[in-house]
């Protein structure tokens, strides 16, 4: 997994509650067991019209915004299903954090587990972050993970909190497997430990 130090880009206002998982990725996408690919379904069904040519309105499609790498949206995101593909399509867009006021656990779970950090900010903070936003390609955030800041595009700086072992697994880039592989060298000391005390398991 791709580690998440500092990033640097523009972030997309999204300011709708309650986004499910149904919006970022339509159940017809969940054939796929590939997390390469999804980045175009990613809310396909704001993003595109009936016949599927674009919708001009959706932040997504606007020219200031085709390349964003942050996502600033409203309370409640990730709600619904529990489908790792959200996390994916977001990834594969280039999505690597949305920022909100609050996420469904599951989905916030998943997000650690696919290098996306989502950050939970205060209200007052959103509506600061928001207003960056709409500023289009003007609307360039940094985020330093290690320093647990949010820089604005004047200069501004937001402070952030995040679980300790949630930051180290950004940071360092591992997933499941690769975090449990770190502790390969105590898991077969204990093992071997075990099979000369107890022969018999």
């Amino acid at each position: 997994m791709e580690k998440f130090t500092t990033l640097t880009g523009v972030a997309a206002p999204l300011p709708i509650i309650n986004i499910d998982t149904d919006m970022i990725i339509p159940k017809q996408y969940l054939k796929t067991i590939k997390r390469t690919g999804l980045g175009t379904a990613l809310f396909s069904e704001m993003r595109y019209n009936e016949d599927g040519s674009e919708n001009p309105e959706f932040v997504l499609n606007k020219p200031a915004y085709r390349q964003a790498k942050i996502i600033i949206a409203g309370d409640n995101f990730g709600c619904g299903s529990s489908r790792e593909h959200a996390p994916w399509a977001l990834a594969d867009f280039g999505i690597r954090c949305v920022i909100s006021t609050s996420f469904a656990d599951i989905f916030y779970n998943n997000c650690f587990k696919n290098g996306i950090l989502p950050l939970v900010v205060s209200a007052e903070q959103l509506k600061l972050l928001l207003d960056d936003a709409d500023r289009g390609s003007n609307a360039t955030l940094s985020i330093d993970l290690e320093a647990q800041t949010i820089k604005g595009p004047d200069g501004g700086t937001l402070h952030f909190d995040i679980d300790p072992a949630r930051k180290h697994i950004l940071l360092e880039g591992l997933d499941d497997i690769a975090g449990t592989l770190k502790s390969d060298p105590a898991i077969s000391s204990f093992e071997g430990k075990m099979a000369n005390e107890r022969p018999w398991l």
